[in-house]
């Protein structure tokens, strides 16, 4: 009895973590086509949930520009402003532009580079996209604990329980998921208009504060010139220790991946990307100017250090200080819940992610369709994040600004390549220059903190091995999406008592080829060719599609009848035209081939790599898998 509740257990567990899972149709449309969402929403309401990523940065943003620049904070986050508008905005406007279903920079450079080359590199970017993801969450999780424990009505003796903290955040956050996650652009719009207001109150209080005392603004430039000898050194300092300012660029790629969720047909929802990447820079520009002025200005230095009021929650320590304990309660309550939904935008990207790019390769395990156990994963790595970096604000800037940094600069390499390849040589110029820029930021970024690069490179590793593990063990699905037939191939099935399908690898299709084809099939398959024989011939253009669309085309050459068909498999091809057969004609039909020489490990390989190896068993395989009933199996014969 024990043993029948732990099975009926174990088996609900499974049903609750598998609920959702979907199984691909094999009559669907292509993998590049995307689907438009059922509810979609004005340009500005989507811009909400791009902002609770890209305007809760705020919550940490101006900390740690002093921490990094110190009284070169404003001009510091003035290039960073220059870059935004200049560089990340003009960038994501043409991301926007030519990928405008919301597959972003990443399917542009796939698009660019086409076969394995394309799909490695997306393999690598994957792993830059998870590092900015994960350490979203795990960074925002660790910014609102700082603002729950420094808040002057909590205890004092929670103030060493802030790795605790943020793993109980993170965690509910996963049980929401857990649950039933669905996207609200509502509570997103209202989240960011709330938060911005009481940001706009916190600002004006603190210019004001500023206005009135002048001396702060002396005080400041005095300083500012004891430390650098000139405006010259200033540049040069900001450009130094800009990447580290690289978390005010977050948000970019959020606005692409969104673009479904704009209202309207195509090209009105291009100008509403347009507009809504272009007011987040513009709302956002304003507020880092500004937050960054006044809390270098009006915060000692020291509270920006570790254990300082201000290390991690600048604006919400002007709150407090300026207009009292209860506003500044309402502002660390609006700035813990942005941050905490940025948490959820990022988990709810990352889901988006894998089912986007991952199984088109099949190149994901059957179970990463489904959202519950993807949740735990992902959950569990924002775990060990957090406790890597004991739940610190600021040593994680590194590898978040190392995330969003390598992300930005694979869409100025997209743009870039796509402008050089459509002839367009003076937009390609200056987004060469963007390139450069942001290749120079990334790599500063790294030498100076390179945690960051190290948890992306694990990251890529474990996509990489578990994507090839997954594209090998797949490897023997039908994988075939669509098969049509044109009016000559259909005669030709339609016209043969039975169905005899000699399997032909073409090479120079002239007569001799298929003469000697035809006695092979007659000498070890005693095939004649009154039978009927059609040759078939699969061709390989893409070896790393993992899906196909079949078009099979019929062919007359030197009085034999000949299926063309182009695949990215060989086997898989074969294996379903067979059954496709059989289904439309109800008769079982048979395939002959020859037997393959050389190692049975250098044709599995040239299978995975190439889509073609050993075929007959392979066929033979694929068939098996697909067809559980031996009766009703197509017949695979190998001479």
């Amino acid at each position: 009895m024990t043993t029948s509740t732990s099975s009926d257990t174990g088996s609900g567990i499974r049903k609750w973590l598998l609920d959702g899972l979907h199984r691909p149709d094999l009559k669907t449309p292509g993998p590049h086509q995307e689907e438009t969402p059922h509810r979609q929403h004005a340009w500005w309401q989507v811009m909400c949930l791009t902002g609770v990523d890209y305007f809760s940065t705020l919550g940490y943003q101006p900390g740690i520009a002093a921490l990094a620049a110190g009284t070169l904070s404003p001009v510091a986050t003035l290039l960073l402003v220059a870059l935004t508008m200049f560089g990340a905005l003009p960038t994501y406007r043409a991301v926007a532009r030519e990928s405008p279903n919301g597959l972003g920079s990443l399917s542009m450079l796939e698009s660019l580079l086409p076969g394995w080359r394309g799909k490695l590199l997306v393999l690598f970017l994957l792993g830059f996209v998870a590092t900015a993801f994960i350490v979203t969450i795990t960074l925002s999780a660790a910014d609102a604990t700082a603002h729950i424990l420094h808040n002057p009505f909590v205890p004092a003796a929670w103030q060493s329980w802030q790795v605790p903290v943020t793993l109980v955040l993170i965690a509910l956050l996963g049980g929401v998921f857990l649950i039933g996650f669905s996207e609200a652009i509502s509570i997103a719009v209202v989240l960011v208009v709330v938060y911005l207001l009481l940001n706009v109150v916190v600002l004006a209080v603190a210019v004001q504060r500023v206005a009135a005392d002048p001396e702060l603004i002396t005080d400041w430039r005095t300083a500012l010139t004891a430390e650098h000898s000139s405006p010259i050194a200033m540049v040069a300092v900001s450009l130094y220790v800009m990447p580290k300012l690289a978390l005010g660029l977050s948000g970019f790629e959020t606005g692409v991946a969104v673009m479904p969720l704009v209202r309207g047909e195509l090209s009105e929802r291009i100008k509403g990307a347009k507009k809504l990447l272009t007011t987040a820079a513009l709302i956002m520009s304003v507020f880092l100017i500004t937050s960054s002025f006044a809390t270098t200005l009006l915060i000692p230095a020291q509270e920006f250090q570790e254990g300082g009021k201000a290390n991690g929650r600048a604006l919400a320590y002007l709150a407090h200080g300026y207009l009292g304990d209860w506003f500044g309660t309402v502002y660390d309550v609006s700035t813990i819940a942005i941050l905490w939904f940025a948490g959820a935008s990022a988990l709810a990207g990352l889901l988006n992610i894998v089912p986007r790019y991952l199984p088109r390769y099949g190149m994901a395990p059957d179970w990463s369709r489904a959202a519950r156990p993807m949740v735990l994963v992902f959950t569990l790595v924002s775990f060990a994040i957090t406790l890597f970096f004991g739940a610190d604000v600021e040593s994680q800037g590194g590898a978040y600004a190392t995330g969003v940094l390598a992300l930005i600069l694979s869409a100025a390499v997209a743009v870039t390549l796509s402008a050089l390849k459509h002839g367009r040589t003076k937009v390609a110029v200056p987004f060469g220059i963007i390139t450069l820029i942001f290749a120079y930021a990334t790599v500063a970024n790294i030498i100076e903190r390179p945690d960051g690069l190290v948890i992306a490179l694990f990251f890529v590793l474990a996509i990489v091995v578990t994507s090839l593990v997954s594209r090998a063990t797949r490897s023997t699905e039908l994988r075939v999406t669509r098969i049509t037939m044109n009016d000559e191939a259909r005669r030709y099935i339609n016209e043969a008592a039975e169905i005899h399908l000699i399997a032909n690898e073409p090479n120079v299709r002239d007569c001799r080829e298929y003469v000697d084809k035809a006695r092979e099939g007659w000498e070890r398959h005693r095939l004649r060719r009154a039978e009927g024989l059609i040759f078939l011939e699969v061709t390989v253009p893409d070896a790393s599609e993992f899906t196909s669309e079949l078009r099979v085309i019929g062919e007359e050459r030197y009085g034999f009848r000949i299926l063309r068909v182009e695949s990215a498999t060989i086997p898989n091809a074969i294996a379903a035209i067979l059954l496709q057969l059989r289904d439309e004609t109800g008769k079982l039909p048979n395939v002959y081939f020859h037997w393959a020489e050389g190692n049975p490990i250098g044709a599995l390989l040239r299978y995975l790599v190439f889509g073609g190896g050993d075929v007959p068993p392979l066929t033979r395989e694929v068939l098996r898998q697909a067809e559980p009933v031996a009766e009703r199996r197509p017949l695979v014969h190998v001479g």
